[in-house]
């Protein structure tokens, strides 16, 4: 059977497991495969895994558990070895990597924030400051533009709705880094235009907060912002 694979800590962690219940139905227990340096905490991993709310769940309490006691690099869930034995010689073979990762994440949350823009406030900035822009507009909303000017109007837009985006996410994310150790951007979707991950200091996760707020507060309300933690460090493992 599969090792299914939680969390990697160091070998001086507690890994205190008592309460916790793994993935599956029944959840299946959780066990430990050890180095002389590292941990990685582990079960058999049940046929048929899918992520549903109970596995997820479970998933997640095993890793918060461990971040409460000490520095732990976070799976993400259905995460898979062929077997214990494998998992050690992984352990092994990438001590290094995992032991410096554990130092830089040790003390640290991971804050994931996204951020878009009404759609009609973003037009208008476009126009008000694009004189092709408006011009085509013009001749768009009065009936005298051609085809090739409804065209050329909608490529415009597209092309400076993304530099904008590409702009105010640089702009916000710089702000951010302040109060943040690292920060890693994603690609967006649909209506946003920052899809970003901040990894703060435990001890400095209001004072992060607050800049999201200030930040939030200072666009105004054609600016919707999404703050979701804080949250095991996946984006910096």
């Amino acid at each position: 059977m599969s090792t299914y694979v939680y969390a990697i800590t160091d070998a001086t962690h507690p890994v205190r497991l008592d309460g916790l219940r793994g993935v599956g139905d029944p959840p299946s227990p959780l066990r430990t495969v050890r180095t002389d340096t590292l941990t990685a905490v582990v079960s058999d991993a049940p046929p048929g895994l899918r992520a549903k709310r109970r596995d997820v769940m479970a998933h997640q309490n095993v890793l918060e558990s461990l971040m409460a006691d000490g520095a732990t690099l976070p799976m993400r869930f259905g995460l898979l070895g062929p077997d214990d034995e494998r998992v050690a010689d992984v352990l092994d073979r990438e001590e290094a990597a995992y032991r410096q990762r554990l130092a830089e994440l040790d003390g640290h949350v991971e804050y994931h924030l996204k951020a878009g823009r009404d759609e009609g406030d973003m037009l208008r900035a476009v126009l008000a400051d694009s004189e092709q822009a408006r011009e085509l507009n013009e001749r768009t909303r009065d009936g005298s533009g051609t085809h090739e000017d409804r065209v050329a109007l909608g490529e415009l837009v597209s092309r400076e709705v993304v530099a904008r985006g590409e702009r105010e996410a640089e702009e916000i994310v710089t702000r951010l880094d302040g109060s943040a150790t690292r920060s890693s951007v994603s690609g967006v979707g649909g209506n946003h235009f920052l899809n970003a991950s901040f990894l703060v200091p435990a001890e400095r996760t209001a004072e992060f907060v607050q800049a999201v707020q200030a930040e939030a507060d200072r666009r105004g309300d054609a600016y919707d912002f999404t703050l979701t933690g804080p949250l095991p460090p996946y984006s910096f493992v």
